[in-house]
C-alpha cells in the first residue's frame, strides 16, 4: 500500500468499515511484537504502552514513516465485556511508533485490563491496578523488585515466574533494562568462573538512537519479559547500562567531551522513554529527563523512586573496585544532587506508615577486602564512593524507624542495616540489594571470598549469588521480603524457590532472617 491507501484503510478500520477490515492484514507481520505494558499507576488510572513494530529489528521497526492511529480499550474484566474507557492514540514515527496513553477517571484500588488494536490486528491484553486514594487505610501491599537483565548472559525465566506471582500491586525495575555493549559470542567471566553466552546482541555498541531502539526491541521481544509487563503495573527507573556502563552525569569512561556525550545520553534517554510505560512528565528534554518521582499507597507506604545517574559527580579513585582514596570523602561530591536530596528528605516525612526508597546502587559502604588484601576496597560507583551525600541521606532517615531501601546493580542478594558514620554508627534504615534477572549468568549460593567480606562488614546480615527477584509484602506492622532465586539461567524453564525470608518490624531498623 502507498501512504494514502494505508491511512484510508486505517480510517475505515476505526470509523466506517471495521467488519470489512477484520479480515485484512494491514501489516506484513504482527505489529504488536513487543507486547504491552502499564506503569506509573495513580488512584484514578495509569499509563498504558505499546509500540508498533512488525519487524522489530529492522529500521523503524518495519513501520512506514508516517503517523498511525491506534485504538485502545480499558475494561473491568479480561474478556472486555465491560469496557469503561476507550479512545484513539497516534503512534508517531518521531517516537518509534510507540504509544503512551495516560488513563484517568477510573476507580481506585482495583484491577483493570487493557489492549490495543490497529485495523484487524489486536494486541495481547495486560492488567494493572490503580492505587488507593491518598491517605486511605491500607492493610497490605505486595510488590516485586527486578532489574539487571543482560540478554546475553541468560534466559529471562525469572520474569515468567514473577508474572505468575499472585496479587502484585506493582513491580519496581531498578535499572539496567538493556545492556549497551556489542554482540559477543565468546565466553565471559563472572563470579570467579567462566561461562558461555546463551544468546547474542544484534549490532555494535549502542551510540545512536537507532542503535538503542534496536537493542530495546531485541530485549522486549522476549516473551517472558512481555508476560511480566502484562501481569501488573511497573515503576521503572534507569541506571547506567541504558546509556553506558558507569557513566556519571555527562562523564563517561572514555572521557568523551561532555558536549558530545550529551548527544549519546539524549539518544539513550529517548529510546528509554519510547520503550517504557512512563508519563509525559518523563519525556526527555535533550540529554535530561525527569526520573525521580513519588507514589503513595494509601496510609501504608510512600514509595520514593530516585535518580542516581544524571546529577552525580564523577566517581572517585578513577572508578571501579578500588582502595580508599581521598575523593571518597569529598564534601562536594554529589550522588543525586542537592534538590533531589531535599525532595527525598521532605518526602520521608510524608506521614505514611512505611517509606520505600527505590533506587539503583548499593547504599551500604561495603568493604570488599578479601583474603590477603591489605587495604580496604570499595565499589566507588556505589554510595560507598560518596561518603558525604550518603551521610546526609542517612541523617534524613534518622529517627523514622520505617525506611526500607530497595536496590539493584550488584547481581547479588545483599541484606543489611544502613548505619551512620560509614557503617560504624547507629542503624537508621535497612537495605535489600536484589540480584539480577540474568546478568552474570548462572550463580551459586555463595562465592569465594564472601566469608571475608561478611566478617569485614558487621552491618551485612545475608549474602547470596543466585539470579532471581524479590517479593515484598508490607503490612502496618512488618515489611517482609522474600528472595526468590533460580539455580541456573543458562538452562530454560528452571523452577523458582525462596532462598530466604527477611522481616523488618515497624519502628526498628533491624532484620529477622528465616
Amino acid at each position: 500500500m502507498d501512504r494514502r491507501m494505508f491511512m484510508g484503510a486505517l480510517a475505515g478500520a476505526t470509523v466506517t468499515a471495521p467488519s470489512i477490515l477484520r479480515a485484512q492484514q494491514l501489516f506484513r507481520s504482527y505489529p504488536f511484537s513487543l507486547g504491552v505494558a502499564a506503569g506509573d499507576p495513580a488512584p484514578d488510572g495509569f499509563v498504558i504502552w505499546t509500540r508498533l513494530a512488525p519487524e522489530p529489528l529492522e529500521p523503524h521497526g518495519g513501520m512506514p514513516l508516517w503517523p498511525v492511529p491506534v485504538e485502545w480499550q480499558v475494561a473491568t474484566d479480561a474478556n472486555f465485556r465491560n469496557v469503561v474507557a476507550k479512545g484513539e492514540a497516534i503512534a508517531h514515527p518521531e517516537t518509534a511508533h510507540s504509544v503512551h496513553v495516560e488513563i484517568a477517571g477510573l476507580q481506585s484500588s482495583r484491577p483493570y485490563w487493557y489492549r490495543f488494536s490497529v485495523g484487524a490486528e489486536h494486541s495481547p491484553y495486560g492488567t494493572a491496578r490503580t492505587t488507593p486514594p491518598l491517605g486511605a487505610k491500607l492493610d497490605r501491599l505486595r510488590l516485586g523488585v527486578v532489574g539487571c537483565q543482560n540478554y546475553e548472559h541468560g534466559w529471562f525465566t525469572a520474569y515468567r515466574h514473577i508474572a505468575e506471582e499472585p496479587d502484585l500491586d506493582f513491580i519496581f525495575h531498578y535499572g539496567d533494562y538493556i545492556y549497551e555493549g556489542r554482540g559477543n559470542p565468546m565466553t565471559f567471566g563472572a563470579g570467579h568462573k567462566v561461562q558461555s553466552y546463551v544468546r547474542s546482541h544484534v549490532g555494535e555498541e549502542c551510540f545512536s538512537l537507532d542503535d538503542y531502539r534496536r537493542r530495546y526491541a531485541q530485549y522486549k521481544s522476549d516473551l517472558d519479559l512481555q508476560a511480566a509487563h502484562a501481569s501488573c503495573a511497573w515503576w521503572v527507573v534507569f541506571d547506567d547500562h541504558e546509556v553506558q556502563d558507569n557513566y556519571a552525569g555527562l562523564t563517561d569512561k572514555h572521557l568523551t567531551p561532555p558536549e558530545l556525550f550529551a548527544f549519546r545520553r539524549a539518544a539513550a534517554y529517548q529510546a528509554w522513554y519510547e520503550h517504557t510505560p512512563v508519563r509525559a512528565a518523563s519525556i526527555p528534554r535533550g540529554p535530561d529527563v525527569q526520573l525521580y518521582r513519588r507514589a503513595r499507597y494509601g496510609d501504608l507506604v510512600d514509595m520514593h523512586f530516585l535518580d542516581t545517574r544524571q546529577f552525580r559527580t564523577d566517581q572517585p579513585c578513577d572508578d571501579g573496585d578500588k582502595p580508599y582514596c581521598p575523593g571518597i570523602d569529598d564534601p562536594k561530591a554529589q550522588m543525586m544532587g542537592l534538590p533531589e536530596e531535599a525532595w527525598l528528605a521532605k518526602g520521608l516525612r510524608g506521614g505514611a506508615r512505611w517509606n520505600g526508597v527505590a533506587q539503583q546502587v548499593m547504599m551500604m559502604p561495603v568493604n570488599r577486602r578479601e583474603g590477603d588484601e591489605k587495604e580496604p576496597r570499595y565499589n566507588v560507583d556505589s554510595w560507598a564512593g560518596y561518603n558525604a551525600p550518603r551521610e546526609r541521606v542517612l541523617e534524613s532517615m534518622k529517627g523514622l524507624g520505617n525506611v526500607v531501601v530497595l536496590t539493584g546493580d550488584e547481581h547479588q542478594n545483599w541484606v543489611g542495616e544502613l548505619r551512620q558514620k560509614e557503617g560504624k554508627g547507629d542503624a537508621v534504615a535497612v537495605e535489600f540489594v536484589v540480584t539480577s534477572i540474568a546478568s552474570d549468568g548462572d550463580g551459586s549460593d555463595t562465592r569465594p571470598g564472601m566469608d571475608d567480606v561478611m566478617a569485614e562488614n558487621p552491618f551485612l546480615k545475608l549474602y547470596n549469588y543466585q539470579r532471581g527477584y524479590a517479593l515484598c509484602e508490607v503490612t502496618p506492622d512488618t515489611w517482609q521480603t522474600q528472595l526468590r532465586v533460580l539455580d541456573k539461567v543458562t538452562v530454560r524453564d528452571m523452577p523458582i524457590r525462596t532462598r530466604a525470608t527477611v522481616t523488618v518490624p515497624h519502628g526498628r531498623p533491624e532484620l529477622h532472617i528465616a
